[in-house]
């Protein structure tokens, strides 16, 4: 589906990963892009990439979203420019790993924040002009970490399920209205996830894993195509699935395992 006339994507994330990869797909097919992570450099290095590329427009927000209030302030930020947002790509998040009788609050606090109130805040925030004009996507990113509890990452994938359940739920409440709300779980993926989760040295982030690209061209073609959830990869499907048959305590031990 070709992009919307006029319209802006906003990417969250974007200075790596699966968010500078979302926004080199959206620039080439000729959206406008509002850029929004902490690292500023990062995101002027991309927008003059694209700009240079594919002749389009950007905007680059520096925004800290795991702060209390961020979302609010970047929303003004957007509202004040008049811009005018037809896809919103809620992709920033972060992990972190260990028991949760040993993690820093601080750090927690600063991922229920991002990984939760941002996405649902932005989501928010977006959705009356999108209704309002009949037209607009909406990605969250969450995991397959949404699909089953993870203990030694206890937070971190309790809050991919509520991002799975929250999107779900607007799926089934923008039927018909025209926008659509698409949840992507990525399983390991090359990215900067593992060491910022302090997770660098484990087997799971030593393997072979899938390209931030691939990942996120499905998830926009499932945005576009106006699915509900789409998860990548043929074994993180089969493994999502069985998790709904699996007795829960099987699962609890084959998750930890798999995290220590």
């Amino acid at each position: 589906m070709p992009p919307l006339q006029k319209s802006w994507a906003l990417v969250t994330g974007a200075s790596s990963g699966i968010g500078v990869e979302f926004a080199r797909i959206l620039a080439s097919q000729g959206y406008p892009l509002v850029l929004v992570a902490r690292r500023e450099e990062n995101l002027r290095t991309l927008a003059k990439e694209l700009e240079s590329a594919h002749g389009i427009a950007t905007r680059v927000l520096v925004s800290d979203l795991s702060a209390i209030g961020a979302a609010e302030a970047l929303w003004e930020q957007v509202r004040e420019a008049g811009l005018e947002i037809d896809a919103l790509i809620n992709n920033a998040g972060f992990g972190d790993h260990g028991h949760f009788s040993q993690s820093d609050w601080e750090r927690t606090h600063q991922m229920l924040q991002l990984n939760i109130v941002a996405l649902t805040a932005l989501t928010r925030f977006v959705l009356p002009s999108m209704l309002a004009r009949k037209q607009g996507y909406i990605l969250n990113v969450a995991s397959t970490a949404a699909f089953q509890p993870g203990p030694g990452m206890a937070v971190y994938f309790a809050t991919k399920s509520y991002v799975l359940s929250f999107t779900e739920a607007l799926w089934s409440e923008l039927q018909g209205s025209g926008v659509i709300a698409t949840t992507l779980c990525p399983g390991p993926t090359q990215s900067e996830f593992f060491a910022a989760a302090n997770m660098g040295g484990r087997s799971m982030a030593k393997r072979k894993l899938p390209s931030s690209r691939e990942v996120a061209e499905l998830g926009l073609r499932a945005m576009f195509a106006g699915k509900r959830t789409v998860v990548h990869g043929l074994a993180n499907r089969i493994l999502a699935a069985s998790n709904r048959l699996v007795p829960r305590g099987a699962v609890l031990s084959v998750t930890r395992k798999m995290l220590e």
